[in-house]
């Protein structure tokens, strides 16, 4: 197919009230072509909490109009003479939260997070596969469209054995908490708890077990998601607001936590305590509004490490697949028509996914009288 044959259109966040449900649906101008690119014809996208801060201005100044969507499945269908990974039209492909780094390409000195394989640390040019720009001063467009153009060094291969839908929620939210998992070893021995079962949540708790994981404990406000939790695998649940001695009968018993709640309320020091010597919070929520405060005491009365981390590099993203494959990991997606994104947002906003939105690319034909051109 050529490059004339197709054109690149998608849901556009115009302004902040996008984020209430009033994308319009346009065509816009994808990056300038490079050889060292791919097109991608989009069949599935994930809705994903970051769709919503970015629609918004939550994490600072969106560069309107912005086409979100991060979670990217499709198939190839152009290839640049200088692409990389043996990529070549009609393969099944995903594209996550990130399209590019600086790979060293920029300054005197190497670039450390890119020269480990951490791209996803990039410190110079990191740049979203939406809201973004491109070195060649080309703009990142996501993945609620028609269309990706992606360099491909962030094109992965999805494997066989999981189907597109659930492939495409796991490109940011899957290794999102994925890689935090495997980079602090959780493995058989360790006891694992995740702060708060949804989107990210709820992978949480399916890749420390596919980790192996002796235990897994779920916490969260109140105990309507339970009976999730443990047929998702988790192996206890923490209701906070109706277990009132929950922080002092289940102190000292995890050696790692993942928190993807996005509160500036969460009871961090009472979290802390939960963990055993050494132990280690993660935290991988990012709320508007900040982080809460904490007492410096759990931390230097158990030596505990207090950290972060930030989606994950294409070689992670390759290995959460095949272990996906491996341990048979199906996350809870609904899928959900293309042409029907604006309410994806407004339920996501609402929380009402259990657990993740994929929209599914079936035309878009019957909102073209509404359409606007970049």
């Amino acid at each position: 197919m050529a490059a004339t044959d197709y054109k690149f259109e998608g849901w556009l966040g115009m302004d902040a009230s996008a984020a209430e449900g009033k994308m319009v649906w346009g065509e816009f101008e994808p990056k300038a072509w490079e050889e060292t690119d791919v097109d991608i014809k989009i069949t599935h996208c994930g809705v994903c909490g970051s769709d919503i801060h970015t629609l918004r201005s939550g994490w600072g100044p969106t560069s309107y109009p912005c086409c979100v969507g991060h979670e990217i499945v499709g198939n190839v269908v152009r290839v640049g003479s200088k692409a990389v990974g043996g990529l070549k039209i009609g393969d099944r492909v995903g594209v996550g939260a990130q399209s590019d780094s600086c790979q060293g390409r920029k300054g005197p000195d190497p670039c450390e997070a890119c020269d480990s394989g951490n791209e996803n640390l990039c410190q110079r040019m990191h740049v979203g596969t939406y809201n973004g720009v491109y070195m060649n001063g080309g703009k990142s467009y996501g993945g609620y469209a028609t269309y990706n153009r992606a360099p491909s060094r962030f094109v992965v291969k999805i494997p066989e054995g999981i189907p597109s839908a659930l492939a495409a929620s796991m490109l940011c939210g899957g290794v999102t908490v994925y890689t935090p998992l495997k980079f602090h070893g959780c493995a058989p021995g360790k006891s694992v708890g995740v702060v708060g079962l949804g989107g990210l949540g709820h992978f949480a708790v399916m890749f420390a077990k596919a980790l192996g994981a002796d235990k897994v404990v779920v916490v969260s406000r109140a105990s309507d998601k339970k009976e999730d939790a443990l047929k998702m695998g988790a192996d206890d649940f923490i209701a906070t607001d109706e277990d009132k001695d929950w922080a002092k009968t289940h102190a000292g018993t995890l050696d790692l936590i993942i928190g993807t709640a996005s509160s500036n309320r969460m009871p961090m020091t009472q979290y802390l305590n939960l963990l055993r010597f050494d132990g280690t919070f993660v935290q991988v929520g990012a709320p508007d509004d900040g982080l809460p405060s904490i007492s410096a005491f759990p931390l230097i009365q158990k030596r505990l490490k207090l950290t972060g981390s930030l989606i994950g590099s294409p070689s992670d993203i390759r290995s959460m697949l095949q272990l996906a494959v491996e341990k048979n990991v199906r996350p809870w997606v609904t899928e959900i028509p293309m042409k029907d994104a604006n309410q994806a947002i407004l339920d996501l906003d609402a929380g009402k996914p259990r657990y993740r939105y994929t929209l599914v690319n079936e035309g878009c034909e019957d909102v073209q009288a509404s359409s606007v051109k970049l």
